[in-house]
């Protein structure tokens, strides 16, 4: 593989906070030319079978995948794993603990939101999760949409569940040391999710990239729904600068909200290792 090769290796299905289900992403993905695939639901990887079985119904390679939420200088960042054993115990269990806290985070939301006359809204968000211990912001934000609080889901992040507006509540992720050990002593590589979400100061995001690195992290999305062109170029010169691989995914939620369509990023720069390129015996 090279790196016209048109993979995205970032989306979300029904198992986390998607709205379609792993097999609808899988034909999705391959009639928008995807050519190597993987599902990476937020701290789960119940769909990951599904996921696997309609890639190769369509003809696509795939990755097993997931998204891990990490507390990093009290900010919440995300690290994929691509490529692991999606059976892996130390995994799962890790997973399972950093679903743990979801429910009640959730509950706490809802009670703030009330405060400011928006009543019921963890009741309502339950009909758009597919597993309560995944309940998120996304799937609050689309209920709100539909009782009218606001006209769409950014609106609703704008104006409520972000940090210093009602209905936010922190939540203490894994440590990045964790995340990035479940993934790579389960046989995938670690990779830092849309870096340029994070508005991080210089200083704190050299302190991101080095962390990661010395504990094994291997990759970064340099390609990603969430950066502009500015970051692509920003972010593949830090490849070079930490020597990390590149990864290239939308991040796609929903026909409905995602700005990037699963498929339709730029390739990644040619100055750049492709991650999968790290992986080729762990693609299905």
């Amino acid at each position: 593989m090279n790196t016209l090769t048109n993979a995205d290796l970032h989306c979300h299905s029904v198992v986390s906070d998607g709205t379609l289900t792993p097999e609808a992403l899988a034909q999705r993905a391959q009639a928008n030319g995807v050519e190597l695939w993987s599902l990476t639901d937020h701290d789960e990887l119940g769909g990951q079978d599904r996921a696997m079985a309609a890639a190769r119904a369509v003809g696509m390679r795939y990755l097993t995948g997931v998204e891990i939420s990490v507390t990093f200088l009290g900010i919440t960042v995300h690290i994929v794993g691509l490529g692991m054993d999606h059976n892996n115990p130390a995994l799962l269990t890790g997973l399972r603990a950093t679903r743990g806290g979801r429910e009640q985070r959730a509950r706490d939301m809802s009670d703030d939101l009330a405060r400011v006359g928006i009543k019921g809204v963890y009741e309502g968000a339950l009909k758009y999760v597919g597993n309560p211990e995944l309940i998120s912001r996304s799937h609050f934000a689309r209920y709100m949409v539909e009782i009218g609080v606001s006209k769409d889901t950014n609106d609703v992040f704008r104006k409520y569940i972000t940090e210093g507006k009602p209905g936010f509540v922190p939540h203490r992720w894994a440590k990045l040391a964790d995340a990035v050990g479940w993934i790579t002593q389960s046989g995938g590589v670690a990779v830092i999710a849309h870096p340029g979400r994070y508005k991080l100061t210089p200083n704190e995001e050299f302190a991101l990239f080095t962390e990661f690195k010395s504990h094994g992290g291997q990759g970064v999305e340099v390609m990603t729904g969430a950066h502009n062109q500015a970051d692509y170029v920003k972010y593949a010169g830090y490849c070079q600068k930490f020597g990390l691989a590149a990864s290239r995914g939308s991040d796609f939620h929903s026909p409905e909200e995602s700005h990037t369509d699963l498929g339709k990023l730029p390739d990644l720069p040619g100055s750049v290792t492709p991650v999968w390129e790290l992986l080729q015996s762990r693609i299905h």
